[in-house]
């Protein structure tokens, strides 16, 4: 990968609280920023996952939960170290041989439209308002972009990642406000457990609407 550092990123404390809403501290400052996941969590129509976790059980909920945690930070940590040229995870029990053969999807049929990385986990922050951890910020396809790995039980439709296009305008008005870029393309690399792969990208006012959006559910979320 062709790893080339333009900006100095800076690593964020974090805190996340018994009921899983994670926050940074701000390093101007030293007050608790709402992570950006946190403040879409709660400004979210959650209808459906209740329903879900009504209809198997508490127990079994938190089991899928927690296994779908495992193999996506797996995955996340094979791509991360694979990006800096670092040893890949070991390990041959289910949860590790699925990770690994799903992160081999995104390095062989999404890395490559990768040009330029210029960093890999960032944390990128508004100061006073919020912070996020992206997964990967560099040039795709000859565009400066955010970039996030997701992993999925079925592959989704672009209908269905609303929230993750969310997610990537916050994460570029941070970096833009930052660092003085106009990044106006996100893109989601995601691939499911089958190892069905499929590259999800929003630009130009597209991305620009979502951007706003995100801006109104953050006025949501302070105001609640």
């Amino acid at each position: 990968m062709n790893l080339i550092e333009r900006y100095c990123y800076p690593q964020l404390a974090k805190i996340t609280n018994e009921d899983g809403a994670r926050h940074y501290i701000c390093p101007d400052s030293g007050h608790k920023l709402p992570s950006v996941t946190t403040i879409l969590s709660a400004t979210s129509d959650n209808k459906l996952l209740r329903e879900w976790r009504l209809r198997v059980g508490d127990k079994k909920a938190d089991e899928i939960k927690q296994e779908a945690t495992a193999l996506g930070s797996l995955l996340h940590k094979h791509l991360e170290n694979y990006i800096v040229g670092e040893p890949r995870p070991g390990g041959n029990n289910y949860i590790r041989l699925m990770a690994e053969r799903m992160a081999d999807q995104i390095i062989a049929r999404g890395l490559p439209d990768i040009e330029e990385v210029w960093g890999s986990e960032v944390v990128v922050y508004s100061p006073e308002l919020y912070a996020g951890t992206t997964d990967l910020i560099g040039l795709y396809r000859g565009r400066p972009a955010i970039i996030d790995f997701k992993t999925a039980n079925k592959m989704r439709t672009r209908k269905m990642i609303d929230d993750y296009f969310h997610q990537l305008g916050a994460y570029s008005l941070a970096h833009d406000e930052r660092y003085g870029t106009r990044i106006d393309t996100g893109v989601i690399l995601m691939v499911s457990r089958a190892c069905d792969y499929e590259a999800f990208i929003v630009e130009g006012t597209e991305f620009t609407d979502y951007k706003a959006r995100f801006l109104d559910r953050l006025e949501l979320f302070l105001t609640k």
